[in-house]
């Protein structure tokens, strides 16, 4: 039988597993960080699409598209949904649908997602591509300095 001080490990052994343990952390933290925005972002931009869609329903009908955001009061803007997840606390971006640029509402309506507003996931940030854009007409924009967010 061995002796009690060799069957244990010594403060030395932890202390390296606990030192190889927090540089693989610190590697995988910003990785992990990167991957959730861009799964948030997914989940707004599906979010837009499948609004857009109630958009040109709503056209089909009333020939004409809505304006919608949080604080809409008309009864038929408050069908859509203006948050990115199953409910507003824990979604990311906050969507607003308005008239495009230069253009009226009855002729072309522009979906933007704003991230974490105080009506959202306020501490939700995406430096990226900021704010996400979907027009009636197809472009897809961002006002962030990256180019690659939309696929």
């Amino acid at each position: 039988m061995k002796p009690l001080h060799e069957q244990a490990f010594s403060m030395i052994e932890l202390l390296v597993v606990l030192v190889i343990l927090a540089v693989l952390a610190a590697q995988a933290m910003p990785s992990f960080k990167q991957h959730v925005i861009r799964a948030r972002r997914s989940e707004a931009q599906a979010a837009m699409l499948k609004l857009m869609q109630q958009e040109e329903r709503f056209y089909t009908q009333a020939n004409t598209y809505i304006a919608f955001s949080s604080s809409t009061t008309e009864p038929e803007a408050r069908q859509f949904k203006w948050w990115s997840s199953n409910g507003a606390p824990t979604s990311a971006y906050e969507i607003e649908g308005k008239a495009c640029d230069g253009e009226p509402i009855s002729q072309c309506v522009q979906l933007i997602a704003t991230p974490g507003t105080a009506m959202v996931d306020s501490a939700f940030r995406d430096e990226d591509c900021r704010q996400l854009k979907l027009t009636s007409s197809g472009l897809r924009l961002a006002t962030g300095p990256s180019t690659r967010c939309w696929p």
